[in-house]
């Protein structure tokens, strides 16, 4: 029996609406109780800010795509490199680090749980091998749907439990989290060298919109009773106009969940775009955060631009070949099969660029103009907005205005005619933070029943405890000390461990990898389907049961069972 008392603790838990409280937290064995013995090891936290392991509900960390990155661009393998040092491995690269180096990067940083963005699930494996060596964060992993045959076909038919019936096998066979869409259709279109420009087009070959698959899958997400809502990439990413195509998607989504929202739309900074082109682009994100404060079935993440170099990777193929056209750098393209698809290249973000400007503007609008912070999750879409090393730098410009003004006179002259970023005067306090970086992932991916974003008794004892006393630092001033602050912990405890003091990682740490087990009626599974079984022989260039992940891919793992109402 292992046990913990951290003494005088400045508590900030928004899922238990403690704002601010000198509390002390008792540990044993990895979880919150109620008290601990006298021979308990005590950390004095001094009144030092206090609040539940950070989550980062949209990051892409592990997979192939990440490890194609790596080695496509050399240049950025060679920064960020340290020595192996204690219980810490050698590390590199800077956009797209080592697992190793992603996995101390976040424990300084007060991360313990992290969400995939998108796993192919024919790939997975390799996915959670690469969880396997990031060893100090929780994981789990969105499966991609986007371009599914077999969904698509189910869709087609308008047959939604069939379609539910095929993300519950999927979703099992592959130890996968939750459904995830990126530009529905779009990539499937991208391998007939075709494209969708929003979600009334059809997919070639399917008779199908993106609108058929995002409230089909909305619906069988919830048949199956998943912990997460779908979460989605929309259509038209990355295009001057695309703001209408987001609002029409935001249109589609009911509110049939009274635990959580119905849509997660993620990096919704990229598809807040005005304009007919570049030269007249320009923010609309007053129009999308307008939506969402009418719409509490929908939770955004910001997917914040961040100036310097990057590398973008995501599964929406065609975006990064108009990229390419944009940027002639280096560029990936790969299709997945029946799956889905993906694409890399490696990016600049200039303040000099008017077009990037206003890219840095729109994040920092969605999150300052959607009123509720649990609507509004911070992220950068890591790393194609920004490097997730960059959210201290989002914290200190969401809490301060005058950082906001110091870092516009630093950019495009042209920027402050274009976006409404210099009218707004908000500014985030300590607990909307907490919220907008652990108990609003926790309630979106659903997993606050797990232990997760909070310090409730049986809660995971996941604590992470910062050098800044709130009563003594003025945000609103002192934004360089919000940034020192939230960039290295004093103490990241991951389940009762201090895994990580000051900047330097402790031990080397197991993580758990979260999935979700759909149990469905035996007349609906998917495996006594003989139409289902006879097109995956057809038309894979593996066999169906050489396809699911093995469990001995992964080390300590959580399985999730769901009654599904099919």
């Amino acid at each position: 029996m292992s046990e913990l008392l951290i003494k005088n603790a400045f508590v900030i838990d928004p899922l238990n609406h403690i704002r601010g409280e000198i509390m002390d937290i008792f540990v044993r064995d990895g979880r919150i109780v109620e008290s601990v013995g006298p021979n308990a090891e005590v950390i004095d936290a001094g009144g030092m800010l206090t609040m539940p392991g950070g989550i980062d509900s949209h990051t892409h960390v592990c997979g192939t795509k990440v490890n194609f990155g790596r080695y496509m661009s050399p240049e950025d393998m060679r920064a960020g490199r340290t020595k192996r040092h204690g219980a810490m491995h050698a590390t590199s690269g800077y956009s797209v680090p080592t697992t190793y180096g992603t996995s101390y990067r976040y424990s300084t940083m007060g991360y313990t749980t992290l969400l995939e963005g998108a796993m192919a699930p024919l790939e997975a494996r390799h996915t959670h091998e690469e969880f396997n060596y990031t060893p100090l964060q929780d994981t789990m992993a969105n499966v991609l749907f986007d371009g599914n045959w077999a969904i698509m076909e189910a869709v087609r038919d308008q047959d939604t439990a069939r379609a539910a019936a095929i993300v519950a096998w999927f979703l099992e066979a592959v130890k996968g989290f939750s459904i995830k869409l990126t530009n529905p259709g779009g990539t499937e279109a991208w391998g007939w060298g075709k494209n969708l420009t929003c979600i009334r087009d059809i997919v070639p070959n399917f008779e199908v919109t993106p609108a058929d698959i995002i409230t089909t899958m909305i619906k069988a997400n919830e048949m199956l009773r998943l912990p997460h809502s779908v979460h989605l990439h929309c259509n038209n990413l990355g295009t001057p106009g695309n703001y209408q195509c987001t609002l029409d998607t935001f249109d589609l989504v009911p509110d049939i969940n009274r635990e959580r929202q119905s849509l997660y739309a993620t990096h919704v900074q990229f598809h807040a775009y005005g304009g007919t082109s570049w030269k007249d682009f320009c923010s609309r994100s007053d129009e999308i955060a307008a939506s969402v404060n009418n719409r509490p079935q929908i939770t955004i993440d910001m997917g914040q631009v961040m100036f310097g170099k990057t590398t973008t990777m995501t599964a929406d193929g065609p975006m990064e070949f108009n990229l390419y056209r944009l940027h002639h750098n280096k560029w990936s393209n790969h299709d997945v099969e029946l799956e889905t698809g993906s694409g890399i290249i490696p990016v600049y973000y200039s303040r000099k660029n008017l077009v990037n400007s206003i890219m840095w503007a729109i994040g920092l609008e969605l999150a300052l103009l959607v009123r509720d912070p649990y609507q509004c999750i911070l992220a950068t879409d890591n790393p194609n907005g920004a490097p997730f090393v960059k959210y201290p730098e989002i914290i200190a410009l969401l809490m301060s205005k005058a950082y906001r003004e110091a870092e516009l006179a630093t950019v495009h002259p042209d920027t402050g005619s274009r976006v409404p970023l210099p009218a707004i005067d908000r500014e985030m306090d300590w607990y909307d933070i907490a919220i907008m970086t652990r108990a609003a992932q926790a309630r979106a991916l659903g997993i606050a029943g797990q232990g997760k974003g909070h310090l409730s008794e049986g809660a995971e004892a996941d604590i992470a405890i910062y050098p800044l006393r709130v009563g003594e630092t003025d945000p609103s001033r002192e934004y360089d000390a919000i940034i020192k602050g939230f960039s290295q912990t004093e103490y990241t405890i991951k389940r009762g461990r201090v895994v990580c003091r000051r900047g330097e990682c402790l031990v080397e740490g197991v993580n758990t990898t979260y999935w979700v087990r759909p149990k469905v009626s035996e007349e609906r599974n998917i495996l006594n389907d003989e139409e289902f079984k006879r097109n995956f022989d057809r038309y894979y260039t593996v066999r169906m049961s050489n396809y699911p992940v093995q469990d001995s891919y992964l080390q300590r793992n959580v399985c999730i069972d769901t009654e599904a109402q099919l």
